[in-house]
């Protein structure tokens, strides 16, 4: 039974400017807890309730049930890890500074927790820097929405690179990548990522994990397939260590079609 305890990997409860195309609010906060994988239990199955709390009484219920982009509450599953997390994203404003804490009920009876520290300052200086950079970074993205991939491209380990803010301000900071089919930034599925770099996890063999990083090697990709990608950048690569989280806006491209060679051939025949 100890297999299918519930067991918080880390939180967090930090600041969000959200720069997609479609935000309507960009400055915003997210409280997030990720759990430990458990062996053939699907971890919402267990889970009661998740609340956090913070300064002056600040009290928010995180949901249980699948996250989406309408809804931005509920829970996230990560297949390449068989873990799961619950995230909700309130586009209300930046957050106090302060203790904020997580509390999750379970269906046994079981209640886990945990706390972090949020600051203001990381934040205003990661912002600052972005947004002074913002149109130059954007345009950096290769391949992406202004830098198309070029026709013959192998797609086994295709490379993905961009101007990071150490290049383009001299500002520290850690970048987190995730890739999913789509034409449009609307279209981005978090449920059902093609690839993701995971500095939160990478960390734990490479404490620097994700700093100043500029560029990614992804999986395989499809050819004739068009991709939506967006890099988060961070003030740290631990969950409970990090005050501010920057939304990139989408990036879009796609890959090229493979020649029908073979199939050419044999219809000639």
């Amino acid at each position: 039974m100890s297999e299918n305890k519930v067991r918080i990997y880390d939180i967090m409860a930090c600041n969000v400017y959200v720069d997609y195309d479609f935000a309507s609010v960009n400055k915003q906060h997210k409280l997030l807890v990720a759990f430990y994988p458990l062996r053939d239990v699907f971890v919402p199955d267990l889970i009661e309730s998740i609340t956090a709390y913070g300064p002056k009484g600040y009290t928010k219920e995180i949901k249980n049930q699948e996250y989406n982009l309408k809804n931005v509450n509920g829970y996230i599953t990560d297949k390449a890890f068989g873990s799961c997390w619950y995230m909700i994203n309130l586009p209300t404003s930046f957050m106090e500074e302060g203790e904020y804490k997580i509390e999750v009920k379970c269906k046994n009876g079981d209640v886990v927790s945990k706390s972090r520290y949020q600051k203001s300052a990381p934040g205003e200086k990661l912002v600052s820097a972005y947004l002074k950079h913002k149109n130059t970074i954007y345009n950096s993205y290769t391949p992406g929405t202004v830098n198309a991939m070029p026709k013959g491209t192998p797609l086994e380990h295709v490379k993905v690179k961009w101007l990071t803010l150490k290049d383009a301000a001299g500002v520290d900071a850690y970048y987190i990548y995730r890739i999913s089919q789509g034409s449009k930034s609307t279209e981005f599925n978090i449920q059902s990522l093609t690839w993701w770099d995971n500095v939160f996890v990478q960390r734990l063999s490479d404490p620097n994990y994700g700093l100043n990083k500029g560029s990614v090697t992804t999986s395989r990709l499809q050819p004739n397939m068009s991709y939506a990608y967006f890099v988060e950048t961070t003030d740290s690569n631990a969950m409970g260590e990090t005050n501010i989280c920057i939304f990139q806006q989408h990036q879009i491209f796609s890959t090229p079609r493979v020649a029908q060679k073979a199939a050419s051939t044999a219809s000639a025949r």
